[in-house]
């Protein structure tokens, strides 16, 4: 279990370095440049990346506390992972499609295609949406199997972390429909590169923290399963 957790941290340090590095390496001349319709009007490039990284800090914070929760949990003896939801692996496909369908639009942005910029919201918001319709039916997949919240610790901490996953989804979701919102108003797309930026940076963030929570699903040979080697 030990090599397991030491595995998956290196693995969550790898990504958010890397997602550190896209956001710190911005030209300055670029950064320093004035966003009049920026939301709130006064908020600079630098302050609206900084206020997202500590948002992003916390949010990571308070999935490590659940992580260590569930590997204390993990070590007594009546643990009994749950069948393992075939979906998981459509639903990450997902998500790894909106995160790349972000990144594309970020590049459109800096092109200055408004026409494309909208069209990139709009495939990574279909399929953030899908991401969260595939949870849901999880979910129920789960519960009509008997697998409920109450059944086992298993179960409890696979509904703990898909729903705070979920409620970040959700938030996200929010900042998309503000950008995709603007950009179908016609603002220009320079003043909309910032917003498209952030909303990028958070889906990574997104992706990074999933991918580590199916390991904790799957990973049954670093003893850290919460789902069995059984197919639902």
């Amino acid at each position: 279990m030990t090599i397991g957790l030491v595995f998956l941290s290196l693995l969550m340090a790898v990504i958010v370095g890397w997602l550190m590095r896209q956001t710190i390496n911005v030209q300055p001349w670029l950064a320093q440049q004035p966003l009049p319709d920026l939301v709130a009007g006064s908020v600079g490039p630098l302050a609206a990346r900084a206020a997202l990284w500590v948002f992003l800090g916390v949010a990571s914070s308070l999935f490590a506390l659940f992580a260590s929760a569930y590997a204390m949990r993990l070590g007594l003896a009546d643990w009994t992972p749950l069948p393992r939801p075939r979906l998981l692996v459509m639903n990450t496909a997902f998500l790894v499609g909106a995160s790349l369908a972000m990144q594309w639009t970020v590049l459109l942005a800096r092109r200055g295609s408004l026409t494309r910029i909208r069209q990139g919201l709009g495939m990574s918001g279909v399929l953030t949406f899908a991401f969260l319709a595939g949870q849901l039916y999880v979910w129920k997949q789960l519960v009509d199997a008997g697998y409920l919240v109450s059944t086992s610790a298993a179960t409890s901490f696979f509904y703990l972390f898909t729903a705070v996953h979920g409620l970040h989804v959700l938030g996200g979701l929010v900042a998309w429909a503000r950008a995709s919102l603007r950009a179908w108003r016609g603002s220009d797309p320079a003043a909309l590169r910032l917003v498209v930026e952030l909303c990028a940076t958070y889906w990574h963030f997104l992706l990074a923290i999933w991918l580590v929570l199916y390991a904790l699903f799957v990973s049954s040979a670093l003893g850290l399963a919460i789902c069995s080697p059984d197919v639902l």
